[in-house]
């Protein structure tokens, strides 16, 4: 039972630092659309009507300002309000477990006093029988061995006109506003698909994309790695107008598989070790490292996720 308390109150958190990161996530991508609609208004309009546009577009950016400051806080109260409702049921099953295991304390303490009280402790065992087999009920009821469960799924092809090889989805990352990044190893691509899951437009990396992560709402981090010439590291690409651009690159002196970004640093995996650096590309520390580990696991799912699932959650 309190194994079982313990297990929906750290789903609570997990719930409430997501929707926080998900709140933070759109405010971001607002944000960014906006600065970016008012530098393309000044640059357009102001270097030739400057006189005539100069207060308008002040007018402009203060209304945005304002617009802005509400959009936050609207969103962050429909958050919030989504987010209780999520939680109530949770905190319903972690109120019984508590209560049940109150119940079956305080039933352990009471039958070693019955003890040689035949009608007593017969009571008292009878009680107990019943409460366990509430409890069995009640585990299988709520807690499934089943970590996820499938509403349904859909196919949907990924081919670009210039393949020359077929696909393999090494990553898949979600954008705030609703685009999806994919890594093609094989053809040696970042492709971006639209709400529909069609391709929109794809960018051509010299390396090979193993994974990626979201920086910003519109910049991801994708390692990558040639075996072949050992160069291995973090390729940033941006997301503007459905186009996909290169940034900054990052050279590691290790190979590159997993990585995730968290409160700004970045946690790298190579096939035996996880790495915390930068987003400068500074390394802070190894986390972890396994030098018997098997490179052919490749990037060492179990030991990476569940390290990096601890660093997000802050469950420990």
């Amino acid at each position: 039972m309190k194994q079982c308390q313990t297990y929906q109150e750290d789903r609570m958190m997990s719930l409430k630092v997501s929707y926080k990161e998900h709140e933070r996530l759109i405010v971001d991508g607002l944000r960014v659309n906006i600065v970016s609609y008012l530098r393309e208004c000044e640059t357009s309009t102001c270097n030739t009507t400057h006189e005539h546009m100069q207060y308008p577009i002040s007018e402009m950016r203060e209304e945005i300002k304002y617009l802005l400051a509400d959009f936050e806080k609207s969103t962050i109260k429909e958050k919030k309000e989504e987010l209780n409702l999520k939680q109530a049921p949770l905190k319903v099953v972690r109120n019984s477990c508590i209560r049940l295991h109150y119940e079956l304390f305080h039933l352990h303490l009471a039958i070693p006093k019955v003890l040689g009280k035949p009608e007593l402790s017969f009571i008292a065992r009878k009680k107990c029988l019943e409460n366990i087999q509430q409890i069995d009920i009640f585990i299988k009821k709520n807690f499934s061995n089943k970590v996820f469960t499938m509403n349904g799924k859909s196919v949907h092809n990924v081919k670009m006109p210039s393949d020359s090889r077929t696909c393999w989805i090494t990553a898949v990352c979600a954008l705030p506003n609703g685009q999806v990044l994919v890594a093609d190893i094989d053809n040696n691509k970042v492709k971006l698909l639209n709400q529909q899951y069609r391709g929109v437009s794809h960018l051509d990396v010299r390396d090979k994309p193993l994974d990626m992560c979201l920086i910003t709402p519109t910049e991801v981090a994708v390692t990558v790695s040639n075996t072949a010439s050992n160069i291995h590291g973090v390729q940033f690409i941006t997301v503007s107008q459905s186009q996909l651009s290169k940034g900054r690159r990052l050279k590691l002196q290790h190979t590159c598989k997993g990585i995730a970004n968290h409160q700004g640093d970045l946690y790298i995996c190579s096939c035996t070790a996880l790495y915390k650096y930068t987003l400068s590309g500074k390394l802070v520390c190894i986390l972890y490292e396994d030098i018997s580990a098997d490179e052919s696991l490749g990037k060492n799912h179990g030991g990476f996720i569940l390290i990096t699932l601890l660093l997000c959650t802050g469950v420990f």
